[in-house]
């Protein structure tokens, strides 16, 4: 993904402190919000761009970013270094943040997460400041060639409840969107989750399957738009391992 390709603006806070008269919010843009780094590539750079109308502070930290049961987990790592790590930039100007590996990556891609938290100042009476944080993926790879590669198979329990899952073996990451899945009739089944679209690699993601005459032995069909592909599978039922 192209560094200038990107840009998000900040335009609302993740959460307001407590109810109170009035709600004031700093506009900032950071981009890119996604960074994928190129083999081998050891640095590169984010750029926080202030567009209030007053100065405002900003923190910004890295964490090895894992997937575990489905689960997010950021870690603090001292593999990746920020600098500056804290920043208060003046009104309409920006801030360049270096983002820098500590060592090379080897075997798989390296994943992190920078959480950028803008620092709200003192709120005057009556007012409460409104805290801005934007998650940022970092995808790292080997210098050599790494590629995801998905398996798919619909799980069905001994309750009945049936479950699509995607098993990442590859090196690097993917990314689901668009998913679907259909009988072999093409009645379309719905598939329900709030995981991450990301499939890191090495893990398992699990989508709970909104219906309840499925057969084991049967297939079902999968399409998705995977990273830089889509995606068209054949999905067989099988019993839930214990």
């Amino acid at each position: 993904m192209k560094k200038n390709a990107i840009a998000a603006t900040i335009a609302a806070g993740l959460f307001l402190i407590c109810a109170v008269d009035t709600a004031q919010a700093q506009a900032m843009t950071v981009l890119p919000v996604s960074v994928q780094m190129q083999p081998g590539q050891q640095a590169t750079s984010l750029t926080i761009i202030n567009q209030g109308g007053t100065e405002t502070a900003v923190q910004v930290r890295a964490f090895a970013w894992s997937q575990v049961d489905g689960k997010e987990e950021l870690t603090p790592s001292d593999d990746i270094l920020i600098s500056p790590p804290i920043a208060t930039i003046a009104p309409g100007a920006l801030q360049v943040v270096r983002v820098v590996l500590r060592k090379p990556i080897v075997g798989k891609e390296a994943t992190y997460r920078i959480l950028l938290d803008q620092i709200p100042p003192a709120a005057s009476p009556g007012t409460v400041r409104i805290a801005l944080r934007l998650s940022i993926p970092v995808f790292a790879p080997p210098a050599v060639r790494a590629v995801p590669h998905l398996a798919f198979h619909v799980e069905k329990s001994g309750s009945g409840q049936s479950y699509l899952v995607a098993v990442n073996t590859g090196t690097a990451h993917s990314r689901l969107s668009d998913l679907r899945l259909t009988t072999v009739d093409g009645a379309g089944l719905k598939v329900e989750s709030e995981a991450s679209p990301y499939l890191l690699a090495g893990t398992t993601h699990r989508w709970i399957v909104a219906s309840g005459a499925l057969a084991v032995g049967s297939t079902l069909h999968l399409t998705a738009h995977g990273v830089n592909r889509d995606i068209v599978a054949d999905v067989p039922i099988v019993v839930e391992h214990p």
